[in-house]
C-alpha cells in the first residue's frame, strides 16, 4: 500500500491513495477547517476498520449483523492517572475511547464475540504494537 501527501494551501495536505483523494486540515485559526485534522483522519482508520471487521466476521459466522455504530474519542493523560498503564509515571499516554453499538437480532454470546473481534482489527493492531518509522529524505 503506498499513500501520498503533499502541502497545499495554509496547512491543508492532500493526501491520496489509489484513486482517491481526501484534505486534511486543521480546524479555524489554525487553518482553514476544510477537512479533517490528522487525529480524526487516525480515528476515522480504527473505525473503519474495526466496523469492516466486525462485518466480515459476522458474514462468515451467518450471524444477523444489520449495521455496526462507532464513536471513537481519543485523550492524553499523564501515566500515573491511567489504570491500564505501566510506563514511566511522569510519561504521558494517548488513551483511545471506542463505544460500540450493534444493530441486528444478535445474542449476549454473539455481541460478547464481536466485541472481542474488534481488537482484532489490523489499524487496532497496529496502534497497539511496537511501530517503527524510517524515514528516507527524497532528492
Amino acid at each position: 500500500m503506498i499513500v501520498t501527501a503533499e502541502s497545499s494551501t495554509n496547512v491543508q495536505v492532500r493526501i491520496r491513495s489509489g484513486r482517491h483523494e481526501i484534505i486534511a486540515d486543521e480546524p479555524l485559526g489554525i487553518g482553514d477547517d476544510t477537512g479533517p485534522d490528522p487525529y480524526s483522519l487516525l480515528l476515522g482508520s480504527l473505525a473503519a476498520c474495526t466496523i469492516m471487521t466486525l462485518q466480515m466476521y459476522a458474514r462468515r459466522k451467518k450471524w444477523p449483523l444489520e449495521g455496526v455504530g462507532l464513536t471513537l474519542s481519543t485523550q492524553k493523560v499523564h501515566a500515573k492517572d491511567c489504570e491500564d498503564c505501566e510506563s514511566d509515571p511522569n510519561a504521558r499516554v494517548d488513551i483511545i475511547t471506542r463505544q460500540i453499538g450493534f444493530k441486528g437480532n444478535l445474542t449476549s454470546e454473539q455481541i460478547d464475540r464481536l466485541a472481542d473481534i474488534a481488537s482484532k482489527c489490523p489499524v487496532h493492531r497496529t496502534l497497539t504494537s511496537e511501530t517503527v518509522i524510517r524515514t528516507e529524505i527524497m532528492a
